[in-house]
């Protein structure tokens, strides 16, 4: 029962935390001191790294973005030590044509016997490059028209 409970704060913790990565920071106490992470374009262990990964989220959401949300749509149990989180980024990029972002994702979390968060490994419903793409500005033709990115 006592695992279950945890099990529950982690939950709780993540739901509360997710949405709002993007403004304010996250509570770290859920993770191991080696904790692992990966996307499809970062990986790296340790909670200090975890840490410095978040701290950059937010300053290039603040730098980057007039508007930028993490959507969180559900966070459960998926297995005995795993939990599942499914998102979606969306946003303004800070240019003069607004390029919006948006894409799906899961996260998925291992726990250890401690109940602490060991691995995050998040998964993306496209490639970083198409995701990029959508920061282009198409021209008439359809094909980008790198001429607005310097104007």
């Amino acid at each position: 029962m006592k695992y279950q409970y945890h099990m529950q704060e982690v939950i709780k913790t993540l739901k509360h935390d997710l949405p709002t990565l993007f403004q304010q920071d996250i509570s770290y106490d859920i993770y191991t001191q080696d904790v692992y992470f990966r996307d499809p374009v970062n990986k790296f262990k340790g909670k200090l790294n975890y840490r410095i990964i978040f701290w950059t989220l937010r300053f290039h959401a603040q730098l980057f973005f007039t508007q930028i949300y993490f959507d969180l749509h559900e966070v459960h149990q998926e297995a005995e030590d795993t939990i599942l989180a499914k998102w979606t980024v969306r946003g303004i990029l800070r240019v003069p044509w607004k390029a919006h972002i948006f894409f799906n994702g899961y996260s998925t979390y291992k726990l250890n016997s401690d109940n602490l968060i060991y691995e995050h490994i998040d998964t993306w419903d496209r490639k970083p490059s198409e995701i990029l793409s959508q920061f282009i500005r198409k021209g008439e033709s359809g094909k980008p028209n790198y001429f607005h990115l310097i104007s």
